[in-house]
């Protein structure tokens, strides 16, 4: 359903998690309305097959989607590491190649998955597949600071814009 939805709304997903209550997404818009309408269209499709399955009526969300705006250049690969390392930093696995329902193997392992479309920053971190996953590997070899954590979580929680507002096509981290 996300990829469709995705699809469907000219957005491009570059990271995901699914954890228990809840789903971080880096996604690229198309348009300005291409996050909202394709949560939108997700969550409507969702809920449907979720009561349909389950025999069940009414909402399965607690409230509307966040995001934020994310400057590319300093904070693109950051929400990578945010978003990836999310089921490590909860106690669920130690590495984040443990973890089956997110983008990190395919990121950092060329592991297949539909879902995803590689941001221009990822395709910089090299010249060929094997040399940008080893680059994307050792993004990871060192845990994110409380102070990125804090800006992180405070962007995202009160959909306020990460970083320098300069670039006029920004992508969205969703949460």
């Amino acid at each position: 359903m996300l990829r469709e939805c995705a699809f469907d709304c000219r957005c491009a997903l570059h990271a995901y998690v699914l954890m228990t209550n809840h789903v971080h997404l880096l996604v690229s818009p198309g348009d300005d309305d291409g996050i909202s309408t394709m949560m939108q269209r997700l969550g409507t499709r969702y809920v449907m097959y979720f009561n349909r399955r389950h025999a069940r009526t009414g909402t399965l969300w607690e409230g509307r989607f966040r995001s934020s705006l994310v400057q590319d250049e300093r904070y693109l690969m950051i929400c990578h590491r945010y978003i990836e390392l999310n089921p490590v930093r909860a106690g669920m696995v130690d590495a984040p190649a443990d973890y089956a329902w997110s983008s990190y193997r395919a990121n950092a392992f060329g592991q297949q998955d539909e879902l995803l479309t590689p941001h221009s920053l990822y395709t910089r971190l090299g010249s060929d597949a094997a040399t940008r996953q080893t680059a994307y590997q050792h993004l990871f070899e060192e845990a994110l600071s409380n102070d990125i954590l804090d800006q992180l979580r405070q962007a995202g929680n009160g959909n306020r814009p990460l970083g320098d507002l300069s670039d006029e096509k920004l992508p969205r981290i969703g949460v």
